[in-house]
């Protein structure tokens, strides 16, 4: 990676803020049991240091997700820099203002606890370089490129036959489905790894559902509540097609009677949500590769946003939901 492209971490990430948060405390852990001398120190060595550390370390790690979005548009060692600043200046005022009031034995004085500081955040600085190095866009590119091969839908064969048997009776429906297959498989075999839009991937779900319309007939039942959906928020491509086909094979397909399945998507504050719910038919038994789909999208959702998004799964009696929240952003 050229140091033109080395980017700053998103202190806005939880990953992000997780993984600074456990390596600092680690840190405070191993130094405490090197420095002292009987077991029933550590107590009293660990709450001192941590008087210290928690103040400069949440502060920190605030003012940074504050300046997080300048922060990645600066050239990496002014960026840098600017962090370095940032952290030395939280811990000499909390190191001049906790000096008096809750002292360190002399191994700690204060210019050394700001030494220790600035090394400390070099030290998280460089790995978080590892770390993004080793999620670079052509790594992960690799990563999410082999996904998407995973999820290359059986349905295609399927949907063929409905297509060719609408062929003479219906060749206006039968164009439009064409389109839509067409337009699945595209992005299905596309090497484009960017974000989609959610209006997009809403597109994309509303042509597969047609054409699994056509397919099965009055028994599947499609519900959208979209009205709030934010139709500019960026989400990875091809990620509730699979969860529907997911839904209608489990759901629709097992069952002779009529099925609904419902989608839900809104925005609560900074969240985007996504809820996709069939029927569940306790006498049927579960069919095999219920938990594909789900994984193969939990992984890209880790890819392109660590921490900060997740996929939960809920049962009931008759139901099966599969919720999606992932971070708000426009494209």
């Amino acid at each position: 990676m050229e140091q033109s492209t080395i980017l700053m971490p998103n202190f806005r990430n939880l990953g992000v803020v997780l993984r600074a948060l456990v390596l600092v405390h680690l840190g405070v852990l191993i130094y405490v049991f090197i420095s002292i001398n009987r077991w029933n120190e550590w107590i009293n060595k660990l709450t001192e240091i941590s008087l210290w550390v928690e103040p400069v370390l949440l502060i920190s790690l605030a003012g940074l997700a504050v300046v997080s979005a300048p922060l990645q548009k600066m050239n990496y060692q002014n960026a840098v820099m600017s962090v370095l600043l940032w952290v030395f200046c939280v811990a000499f005022c909390i190191s001049n203002l906790f000096q008096n009031l809750i002292p360190l034995d002399h191994s700690v004085v204060p210019w050394r606890f700001e030494f220790i500081t600035l090394c400390v955040t070099f030290l998280l600085l460089h790995y978080y370089q590892l770390w993004i190095r080793a999620l670079s866009p052509r790594l992960a590119e690799a990563r999410l490129v082999a996904l998407q091969a995973r999820i290359r839908p059986h349905f295609f064969f399927n949907s063929l036959n409905a297509v060719l048997s609408l062929i003479r009776s219906q060749p206006k429906l039968a164009e439009r489905l064409l389109e839509n297959l067409s337009e699945l498989f595209r992005v299905a075999m596309g090497t484009e790894t960017g974000l989609s839009t959610m209006a997009r991937e809403v597109e994309l779900a509303q042509g597969y559902l047609e054409i699994e319309k056509v397919r099965l007939g009055d028994r599947l039942q499609v519900e959208w509540h979209i009205d709030k959906m934010p139709k500019k928020a960026r989400i990875p491509p091809l990620i509730l097609q699979p969860l529907l086909e997911n839904a209608i094979y489990h759901g629709i397909e097992p069952n002779i009677e009529p099925g609904i399945i419902q989608l839900n998507i809104f925005r609560v504050r900074e969240e985007v949500h996504i809820n996709i719910r069939n029927p569940l038919l306790n006498s049927t038994p579960l069919r095999r590769g219920n938990g594909m789909a789900q994984e193969n999208v939990r992984e890209r959702l880790l890819l392109y946003y660590d921490a900060e998004a997740n996929l939960s799964i809920t049962t009931g009696n008759d139901y099966y939901q599969i919720h999606i929240m992932l971070p708000y952003r426009e494209l």
